[in-house]
């Protein structure tokens, strides 16, 4: 397991992507100094609590040849995950030159400096602000070789439904959705939308990695969302499986 590990996070950004305005953190002249300090605190407060979280915590991998399948084939695969999982899976996979949409706001902001800071790009842009323009940059980005990754219920919900921004990219990049999920076995939830989960220090959590789903480029809006149920339904049995592993009830 230590080998899947160090495999998964052996990744480390060429000079082209330290170069690329996406891994770099955008000027904060648009913001108030008071906002700009804020940032700034929140930024450091989320990577030193992830790093934290991340350093202290025992992973369990499974499906890791869904992810190679991926990879021998050639293509790049679109990270797709709960919102509420969100923690785990940016430190697990950290320093892969991932690319990252992130929302055009406040909270977007200090969002994207601290995943930049584990190697990730960042992309403004979301749903009903700068929607088309994003879309275009994660294609441009993928065609230069990055993979992308997408909270697929976020950023507002509601919680646990696929939408289908991730689909769109799969079907005009051509590349697979990679959908997977994280369980800490101990955790605790915050008193928000998506109940976040904050795994607890020093504890065991599980990554499920599910089939790579592929989006033909012919597909009409009926084929569409016959793929999105796919999607849903692959996360829904990922989720299920993980919670029976927590529960202890995988031999059952």
């Amino acid at each position: 397991m230590l080998q899947i590990i160090t495999q998964i996070g052996s990744y480390s950004l060429t000079v082209t992507e330290q170069n690329d305005k996406l891994f770099r953190f955008a000027p904060l002249s648009s913001y108030t100094f008071k906002e700009r300090i804020s940032i700034r605190a929140a930024d450091a407060a989320f990577y030193l609590c992830i790093r934290l979280l991340g350093m202290s915590t025992r992973f369990e991998v499974r499906g890791i040849e869904n992810l190679q399948a991926i990879e021998t084939a050639g293509k790049l695969p679109i990270y797709c995950f709960w919102h509420d999982r969100i923690l785990l899976g940016t430190w697990f996979f950290r320093n892969r030159g991932i690319v990252v949409l992130t929302s055009q706001s406040f909270d977007g902001e200090y969002i994207a400096r601290f995943i930049q800071r584990f190697g990730y790009g960042a992309i403004r842009g979301s749903s009903s602000r700068g929607g088309a323009r994003a879309l275009v940059e994660m294609i441009k980005s993928m065609r230069r070789g990055h993979p992308m990754a997408f909270p697929v219920d976020g950023p507002r919900g509601p919680r646990y439904v696929a939408k289908p921004g991730p689909l769109i990219l799969a079907k005009k990049s051509g590349n697979p959705l990679m959908p997977f999920v994280f369980e800490p076995k101990r955790f605790w939830t915050v008193n928000s939308w998506d109940k976040m989960q904050i795994p607890r220090p020093f504890g065991k959590a599980l990554l499920t990695i599910g089939k790579p789903i592929y989006v033909g480029r012919d597909l009409d809006d009926a084929g569409l969302e016959a793929k999105r149920k796919e999607f849903q339904n692959s996360l829904d049995d990922l989720v299920l499986e993980a919670r029976n592993w927590r529960e202890g009830k995988d031999d059952l």
